[in-house]
C-alpha cells in the first residue's frame, strides 16, 4: 500500500495517507514533476500508459510522482525518473506550485508540486507499464498543441507549462 505525504499550504508535513484514498478525498499532498530539456531546448514529454489509474493515454511532462514518507523530494525524483524513463541525470529543484483538479470518476489531484529541471538529450529506456510513448518537442510546438488539442494533455501539465513560461524556464512565452 503506497502512501503519500499530506502537507499544509506551506508544504509542512501533517501526516500520511494511502495514495488512492488521498486522491478520492482530494487532500493536499506532496508531489513532484520533472522537466527535462535536450541540448536544442526541446522538452522530453511522455504519454502515460493505458493502464494508469487516471489520465491514462495523455501527454505530460517527463516524469511525475509522489515522494514516499521519509524520502526527500530529490531522492524521490531521481528514483522515479529511473523507474519510469530509465534516466539518470542531474536535477535542480526550480520552483513549486499548488493545484487542485477534478480528474473525474471521483478522483482528485490536490498537490503541492515541487518542480525539478534537468538536461538530457538521449533516448530514454521507458518502462511500458508507466509510459506508452515519448518525444522531444519544442516549446512553441507545445504551446500550439496545447491550444489546438488540450484534451490530449494532463491537467497538471497545462498548469506546469504556463508556470515554466511565466518563470522564464523556456525560451518563449505562451501567447
Amino acid at each position: 500500500m503506497e502512501k503519500v505525504i499530506l502537507v499544509d499550504s506551506n508544504d509542512n508535513p501533517i501526516g500520511t495517507m494511502e495514495k488512492m484514498e488521498a486522491h478520492y478525498k482530494g487532500v493536499l499532498h506532496r508531489a513532484f514533476s520533472i522537466i527535462l530539456l535536450n541540448n536544442r531546448g526541446e522538452l522530453l514529454l511522455q504519454k502515460r500508459a493505458a493502464g494508469k489509474y487516471h489520465s491514462a493515454g495523455l501527454w505530460t511532462n517527463t516524469c511525475c510522482s509522489h515522494p514516499r514518507p521519509g524520502e526527500s523530494n530529490m531522492d524521490a525524483a531521481q528514483r522515479r525518473l529511473q523507474e519510469e524513463m530509465g534516466i539518470t541525470c542531474e536535477l535542480t529543484e526550480a520552483f513549486s506550485f499548488t493545484y487542485k483538479a477534478d480528474l473525474g470518476e471521483g478522483l482528485f489531484e490536490h498537490e503541492f508540486d515541487h518542480v525539478f529541471t534537468g538536461t538530457y538529450s538521449c533516448k530514454p529506456e521507458v518502462n511500458p507499464d508507466e509510459v506508452a510513448d515519448w518525444l522531444y518537442m519544442a516549446p512553441e510546438m507545445i504551446a500550439r498543441d496545447l491550444k489546438e488539442h488540450p484534451e490530449e494533455y494532463t491537467y497538471w501539465f497545462k498548469i506546469l507549462y504556463e508556470e515554466l513560461c511565466a518563470r522564464g524556464y523556456l525560451s518563449m512565452a505562451v501567447s
